[in-house]
């Protein structure tokens, strides 16, 4: 076998080849331009020309010299091998059919080796007659964990909608779930959809958005293309929720109509309108309403309905109010200051205080029991009264009046020690955590009384500063040299600036209980010392008589 080289044009094609069948368009297309790029990689077999010829018979490689021939090379490499007795029918057969594909894996590795020899994506794009957004596909998923390409390179892959997730997710991520979900000898197949699944985040698209590019500057919104997604559709998203909705209900309050107000959405993305109100589901008049909201999918939704007549006041020289023809009915709460995840890192927050003073701060012994019985109020608390009752409480709390005892199981101890018992039993029972543990008004109550204020650290960092709204963090502006900025990112990066060598405590998280909620608080204590004092004539065991409340009184003085 040697190497030469021909005019494609004088080369016969063998009648016995073995595809017959005509090539589609496609792949004559990629053919032609992986021609035209680099040339022919691999050069066709040809024989000399028997029963008395003197050309050349093409063994293998018809296509490639029919889009040579398109490409107007004037001369390519051949091999010239010896005519075979069958005139090459079994090796045509086997050069056809014990050829395996190229695995996707090996293709996404394959550009990035081609990437980092200097092709550029549109190069790549043009040698192998691809779209570019498809190479930018192949190249993302080339990102995914080497550990789960090694996997799936195994014939083992994930459809495209679970490659997706994977692949947009960080590699820190990745290699997370991938410890709780690799094969194993038991089980070598990996449930992409359990993996998929865990590396699942909530995408706010970009064609929902009524917003410009002006406020997603603002807030900081870096579009992400899914290129996964279908081309004709713009399929751009951010992960960033909170500043999507925070953009979404800025341009609401920017375009509300006059007669307009913004609703809040149920838990199954219905609106919810003020009392009373109708719903409008034919053509509005001009006396209706306006009620726009965010449906689930964060998009802003509007909807018409019609308050009741205000009813004719009766009397004489009675008159309507002026402001009855503009009545939109109860106005929903404006978007709070601070987001849930802000009212969760304040509530971890003011707990990391709050045991730091317990622990360090100075208490009077009359304030530290009286603490002790306030910490058993808590609503994270809870108790089983021989009476019948259960009551909020846990059982760990023992081990804090185990020190009160001595080796021979009775109670010995001095100030010191009650005070240090008294002081751990306050750490483990109260907590302002927004969650089932969250003690309640009376944690906010102990707080205030022993300056957990000053234990708190500084919130003057971009992962809490982020949970605030634009006029919340606007305010926390004042009394700084920091100016709000045109961009809610550009105010939030000055402050955190600001506050690096400062120190920084938003007003909400201060420990000052709110008055109304101390107020109801305390009624709501006052009402059931009532109804056990009404429940004494049914059930007297359950009560004190006035002599046991003098006894206890006595000995208390």
């Amino acid at each position: 076998m040697q190497l030469i080289k021909v005019d494609p044009r004088a080369l016969k094609e063998n009648p016995d080849r073995m595809r017959q069948t005509k090539s589609t368009p496609q792949a004559d297309a990629l053919l032609l331009a992986t021609i035209k790029a680099v040339g022919i990689v691999q050069p066709p077999v040809i024989t000399p020309e028997t029963g008395g010829g003197n050309g050349y018979v093409i063994n293998a490689g018809h296509r490639r010299v029919k889009q040579a021939i398109a490409a107007g090379l004037g001369e390519i490499d051949v091999l010239v091998d010896d005519a075979a007795n069958d005139n090459g029918a079994m090796r045509s057969m086997v050069e056809n059919i014990a050829r395996e594909a190229l695995n996707p894996v090996d293709q996404w590795r394959a550009i990035e080796r081609l990437v980092a020899l200097g092709w550029t994506e549109e190069a790549i794009g043009v040698a192998l007659a691809l779209p570019v957004r498809q190479i930018k596909k192949l190249r993302l998923l080339a990102n995914v964990l080497p550990a789960m390409l090694d996997h799936m390179a195994k014939s083992d892959m994930p459809d495209e909608r679970q490659l997706r997730t994977i692949a947009a997710a960080s590699l820190d991520e990745q290699k997370e779930v991938w410890k709780k979900h690799k094969p194993s000898k038991a089980d070598p197949q990996v449930s992409w959809w359990s993996v998929a699944q865990a590396l699942q985040k909530t995408r706010m698209f970009a064609r929902h958005a009524s917003f410009g590019d002006d406020l997603a500057q603002a807030y900081g919104i870096a579009w992400v293309e899914d290129l996964f997604a279908p081309a004709d559709e713009d399929s751009r998203y951010t992960t960033d929720v909170e500043a999507f909705l925070g953009a979404q209900q800025e341009w609401m309050t920017a375009n509300l109509p006059k007669k307009g107000i913004i609703a809040e959405a149920t838990h199954y993305g219905e609106v919810k309108l003020p009392p009373k109100a109708e719903r409008v589901y034919g053509k509005p008049t001009k006396s209706d309403c306006t009620a726009m909201y965010l449906d689930r999918d964060g998009r802003v939704q509007s909807v018409h309905y019609r308050m009741p007549a205000a009813k004719k006041p009766k009397g004489k020289g009675a008159t309507s109010p002026d402001n009855a023809a503009d009545d939109v009915g109860e106005v929903s709460k404006p978007r709070p200051d601070v987001t849930r995840k802000g009212v969760e890192m304040i509530g971890d927050l003011r707990t990391d205080a709050l045991r730091e003073a317990l622990g360090r701060a100075p208490i009077e012994d009359d304030t530290l029991m009286a603490l002790l019985i306030l910490a058993f109020a808590g609503q994270n608390v809870s108790v089983t009264t021989g009476g019948g009752g259960t009551y909020y409480g846990h059982s760990r709390l023992a081990k804090n009046a185990a020190v009160l005892f001595d080796a021979d199981g009775k109670l010995a101890f001095d100030m010191d020690t009650l005070r240090v018992a008294a002081r751990t039993m306050l750490v483990d029972v109260f907590s302002c955590r927004e969650n089932a543990t969250n003690s309640g008004v009376v944690a906010r109550v102990a707080g205030e009384v022993v300056g957990a204020d000053a234990f708190l650290p500084n919130m003057g960092t971009e992962e809490f500063l982020a949970c605030l709204s634009r006029p919340a963090l606007e305010a926390s502006c004042k009394d700084t040299p920091v100016l709000p900025r045109q961009r809610v990112k550009d105010t939030r990066a000055a402050l955190v600036e600001h506050f690096k060598k400062g120190h920084f405590v938003h007003p909400s998280a201060l420990f000052a209980p709110d008055p109304a909620k101390l107020a109801d608080w305390l009624s709501s204590g006052a009402t059931s010392a009532d109804d056990e004092a009404d429940g004494d004539a049914e059930n007297v065991d359950d009560g004190l008589s006035d002599e046991e409340a003098e006894a206890f009184q006595e000995a208390a003085e």
